[in-house]
């Protein structure tokens, strides 16, 4: 069976090709401004993550390096190389994965409200994590019930065993290997990934640039649309 078979997909516009990766739970629909502005450049592939959106749902807990590995048998499938990128939040950690062990399949990246570098966790953050284990052990219902944020209670049992994978893993390690020239482009408001993140992954990727969009917060390219596509359209001609 055909990969795209079980993939929500929108195809738009002609010429080189340009890839856009959403964020989790979101929808390729995320980056509408996006589209309706580039297709009269470029090829727009725009598709919804297995487990999210219109695809499939997933057929196990997948980890960042799953998502990974299955956007590139789409992006194969889609006859689609030396394109360019323009991810968002965890669009943008599959990104890091791609751009570190497939450096052929993109030409220049943007990633935007990019995720990947873990947070800072204080004393509360560690006592609530043992009150989440204490209790999981003699009531797990309540347990997954009652803890955790409210993304995450949201989410179906398989949902949130891929989630814990996804959200544990440092990406930081592959940012040396990363040789694509990339823009990040942060809200200056963003404290989903805040700017501490966006100095992190700026330092640690050799070719890169960090912009900051003001008055912005973690969805910039639509808060600011027409300023963050002019960014956009610069670095990728």
């Amino acid at each position: 069976m055909s990969e795209l078979d079980s993939v929500a997909c929108i195809r738009e516009g002609a010429g080189e090709d340009l890839v856009m990766l959403h964020g989790y739970l979101s929808c390729k629909e995320s980056f509408y401004y996006q589209i309706r502005y580039f297709s009269q450049f470029y090829r727009v592939t725009a598709f919804d993550f297995w487990g999210m959106g219109q695809s499939a749902p997933l057929p196990q807990a997948w980890s960042v390096g799953d998502y990974a590995a299955h956007t590139r048998a789409l992006l194969e499938e889609c006859g689609i190389q030396n394109a360019r990128l323009l991810a968002h939040s965890f669009g943008g950690r599959v990104a890091l994965k791609i751009l570190a062990e497939s450096p052929a399949l993109f030409c220049r990246a943007l990633l935007t409200g990019c995720a990947g570098v873990p947070p800072r966790r204080g004393l509360g953050y560690r006592a609530k994590v043992r009150a989440y284990r204490a209790v999981k052990k003699v009531a797990p219902r309540f347990a997954e019930a009652h803890f955790g944020s409210a993304e995450y209670r949201s989410l179906s049992p398989l949902m949130r065993e891929s989630f814990k994978k996804i959200v544990a893993e440092d990406l930081t390690p592959l940012l040396p290997r990363i040789r694509t020239r990339t823009l990040y482009v942060f809200g200056e408001k963003d404290t989903a990934t805040p700017p501490r993140m966006a100095e992190i992954l700026h330092g640690g990727t050799a070719d890169s640039q960090l912009v900051y969009m003001r008055g912005c917060t973690h969805f910039c390219f639509c808060e600011q649309p027409d300023v963050f596509n002019a960014l956009a359209r610069e670095f990728f001609a």
